[in-house]
C-alpha cells in the first residue's frame, strides 16, 4: 500500500496535517511513537489558543484533534521511526514494526525537552528528575520542588507544581525571568514561589533517587549544596530549559540549521514532497497556534505536489 501523506508525529502540528489531509480524501496515515499530543499533552494549561476556554488543558485540546483525525478517516499507528528513505516519488519509512510508503511525507516530530546536562541527571529521571509537571507533580504533594528556567513554560509549570508542593523555587541562571510579564505578575504574587537569581544547577546526587543537588552561583562562583529535608528524604527537580529538535535521522536528508529543519512558508523542504510542521522547523514562535497553522498548510501543499505529479485538482481548492 501507498499512502498519499504519511505524518510523522502526532502532536498539534501532525494532527492538524491529518485532518486538512483526510478531509481532502487523501489516504492518511499518522505515526507516532507514543501517545499523541506532543509537548502540549503535558501542560496544565492552555490559555493563550484561541477558542480555549472553560478551562481548557493540553490533554482536553489533544482529545479533541484526535476525535476530528478519527472522524475523517486518517488511520493512527503507533511505531517508531527508525530510518526514512525520502528521494523520488515514493518515500519509504521504516519503522520497528512495519515498513510504510508514501506519495509526500510531512516531518512532525516536534522536540524533547532540553536536559540541564549536569552529572548525576540522567542517573536520576522518574527518580526526582522530571521534565513533566502535570505528569508527576502529585508525586511531591507537600514536599519541595525546584524548577530550572526563566521563560513563560519554566513559570507556568512552577505556578501549576505550587498546587501541590508546600513550596516551589525557580532557579536561573539571570536575575530576571524571561516569562511574559502577565505570567511573572501571577509569579511573584503566589506566596508558595521562591527565586534562585543568577544560579545553575551543577550536579544532582542521591542513592536511587534525588537526596541534594549542587548549584552555582554564577556571578561569585560559589556553590552551595541543597539537600532534601529530612522528613522527606527527597525533593523534585523540573528542568525547563528549552527543547532539542527531533531530526537526528533526518540529518543529510533534509536541510536544517541548528538541528531544526529549513522550509519555505509553504513548509516545504529541499526534499521535493517532503514538508515540515511545528516545533521541528526553524520559526519564530513556537506554539500550538503556529504549529497547528504549520500543519495546515503542509497537507494542503501535499495535495497540491501529488495532483502535480497525477494531473489532477487538489480537493482542497474545491
Amino acid at each position: 500500500m501507498i499512502y498519499d501523506v504519511v505524518i510523522l508525529g502526532a502532536g498539534p502540528a501532525g494532527l492538524a496535517a491529518g485532518l486538512y489531509a483526510s478531509r481532502a480524501r487523501l489516504k492518511t496515515l499518522i505515526l507516532e511513537k507514543e501517545k499523541a499530543g506532543g509537548q502540549i499533552a503535558t501542560t496544565d494549561e492552555v490559555a493563550n489558543y484561541p477558542g480555549s476556554i472553560e478551562n481548557a488543558t493540553g490533554p482536553s485540546l489533544i482529545e479533541r484533534m484526535v476525535e476530528q483525525v478519527d472522524e475523517f478517516g486518517a488511520e493512527r499507528k503507533i511505531d517508531t521511526v527508525k530510518e526514512v528513505q525520502l528521494e523520488g516519488e515514493t518515500k519509504v519509512v521504516k519503522g520497528e514494526k512495519e515498513e510504510y510508503k508514501a506519495k509526500t511525507v510531512v516531518i512532525a516530530t516536534g522536540a524533547i525537552p532540553r536536559p540541564i546536562g549536569c552529572p548525576g541527571e540522567a542517573d536520576l529521571v522518574g527518580r526526582g528528575v522530571s521534565y513533566c509537571a502535570t505528569c508527576d507533580a502529585a508525586f511531591f504533594e507537600d514536599m519541595e520542588v525546584y524548577v530550572v528556567g526563566g521563560g513563560d513554560t519554566a513559570v507556568e509549570e512552577g505556578m501549576y507544581l505550587s498546587k501541590f508542593a508546600r513550596k516551589v523555587t525557580i532557579i536561573h541562571r539571570r536575575d530576571e525571568l524571561r516569562a511574559a510579564k502577565s505570567i511573572q505578575e501571577k509569579a511573584f504574587a503566589n506566596e508558595k514561589m521562591a527565586f534562585m537569581w543568577d544560579s545553575v544547577v551543577t550536579e544532582i546526587k542521591g542513592d536511587g533517587i534525588v537526596e541534594s543537588m549542587i548549584v552555582e552561583n554564577v556571578k561569585t562562583g560559589e556553590k552551595t549544596e541543597i539537600v532534601a529535608d529530612e522528613d522527606d528524604g527527597t525533593f523534585g527537580i523540573f528542568p525547563f530549559i528549552g527543547f532539542v529538535p527531533a531530526t537526528e535521522i533526518f540529518e543529510g536528508i533534509v536541510n536544517m540549521e541548528g538541528g531544526y529543519i529549513l522550509t519555505d512558508e509553504d513548509m516545504k523542504t529541499n526534499v521535493p514532497g517532503v514538508f515540515a510542521a511545528g516545533d521541528v522547523r526553524v520559526k519564530s514562535l513556537r506554539q500550538v497556534v503556529t504549529a497547528t497553522a504549520d500543519g495546515a498548510i503542509a497537507a494542503v501543499q501535499a495535495g497540491k505536489y501529488i495532483d502535480e505529479l497525477e494531473g489532477t485538482t487538489y480537493a482542497g481548492d474545491k
